[in-house]
């Protein structure tokens, strides 16, 4: 090859990078991060702010779906708070300092503790149902899930009534008896909780669901729910962010299950590496099967994995945020996204209420809380730092390369 047509060949490679990088279209890191907090804000003030002034069932609107199995009244607000403290706690649990956002979690971490007291105090107007029905199992767990992930910034600051009524609401929740589903990990979070904070647990009903969910893994990163498959985002609304932090409290409270808190992990990272490359180049994702209305919440897992800084070789952490960034951005910027006063509407891309199944109301939509758990890693943290990246659809429809990939 002559040596021009290298400096030619070289200068197409340049030039293609350079437009790959332009074709991103996204802010410098900092500005990102900053779009980050203001969205998780955005959505988690009307139900912590409300919550804490103890009207939140007073100003909370009820949307259901056309197919809605009942009028969800009596679910939908703790569906709203233990969701909404679950996806939040990894950012309040960096604590307050002297930044613009340091002074903005401090808020919301007092919101957040007055919040649990009110949802947690049978004389309360907004005391939350944790035993009536078979959802407050679910929302229990969310809730419990959520002290786990900050118990310096939400757990120990609690007054002793508090935290004993924490305990009562928690032990409540055992009257209702799970499905042989992913609803076997709401029992176990429960009760990881109650290890933690009460000191004893249920061991059966903390070992048996993981037991049967590593019975239930099918390979390469995907578990069964129940003991059949389900093309769905439940591995990630649910499965593999539960079976991490279940197994991480156990290790912390000297019963771990070393092994198989290692196979979770390693699973875990499989298959967010599989999430990352759902997402098209323009930040889209497959509508794929049930609650789609929990929006970016889809990609829980990839946002614990890169929180837990346990992503594969392949995947930059600039990637995964770059990535992250054009879904939460997609999604929380479409019309009809909140109503009037801020709330969330049902909807995937804007509010498309139909697309809502019979359990899906207001409160049920918090789980888009979880997209934000990489806020859990500090501003000085390279995922926060780096300059942006191109993610893997992003890059390989633009005619560059990849890595291969392969099954786990």
């Amino acid at each position: 090859m002559k040596i021009s047509n290298i400096k030619l060949l070289f200068v197409f490679f340049i030039c293609t990078g350079n437009l790959l990088a332009q074709e991103l279209d996204q802010p410098k890191p900092e500005k990102v991060r900053e779009f980050y907090v203001e969205s998780l804000v955005k959505i988690a003030d009307p139900v912590l702010t409300n919550l804490a002034e103890g009207k939140l069932k007073a100003n909370m609107p009820v949307e259901r779906s056309p197919g809605a199995w009942d009028d969800r009244k009596h679910v939908t607000y703790l569906e709203a708070f233990g969701r909404t403290l679950s996806g939040i706690a990894p950012w309040l649990e960096l604590g307050p300092d002297n930044t613009k956002e340091g002074k903005l979690r401090k808020k919301y971490i007092e919101l957040s503790r007055k919040a649990i007291d009110k949802a947690t105090d049978p004389e309360s107007p907004d005391f939350m149902n944790f035993n009536k029905d078979a959802q407050p199992l679910v929302d229990a767990a969310f809730f419990a899930q959520g002290l786990l992930r900050a118990p310096t910034q939400l757990w120990d600051p609690l007054s002793d009534e508090t935290k004993q009524n924490v305990i009562a609401v928690l032990k409540s929740s055992r009257d209702i008896q799970p499905y042989y589903s992913n609803w076997l990990l709401f029992t176990g979070m429960v009760e990881a909780a109650l290890l933690k904070f009460d000191g004893k647990a249920d061991v059966v009903r903390l070992a048996y669901p993981i037991n049967k969910h590593m019975e239930w893994y099918l390979g390469d990163g995907m578990y069964g729910d129940g003991p059949n498959f389900h093309w769905d985002y439940y591995n990630s609304f649910v499965i593999q962010p539960f079976l991490m932090d279940i197994l991480k409290t156990m290790e912390e409270e000297g019963i771990g299950r070393e092994k198989d808190f290692e196979k979770v992990q390693y699973r875990a990272k499989r298959y967010a590496s599989i999430q990352e490359r759902l997402i098209s180049p323009n930040g889209t994702y497959p509508p794929i099967g049930r609650s789609l209305a929990y929006r970016f919440g889809a990609f829980q897992t990839l946002s614990q994995v890169a929180l837990w800084k346990n992503l594969s070789e392949e995947l930059s952490p600039a990637q995964v945020r770059s990535a992250l960034y054009a879904v939460i951005k997609n999604q929380i910027e479409a019309e009809g996204t909140f109503d009037k006063e801020g709330w969330l509407q049902v909807g995937l891309m804007g509010h498309q209420n139909n697309i809502g199944e019979g359990y899906i109301s207001t409160g049920s939509l918090y789980l888009s809380t979880e997209a934000f758990l990489v806020l859990g890693l500090s501003t000085e943290d390279e995922f926060w730092t780096a300059p942006a990246e191109a993610w893997t659809q992003k890059k390989i429809w633009s005619g560059h390369t990849i890595p291969i990939d392969h099954a786990h």
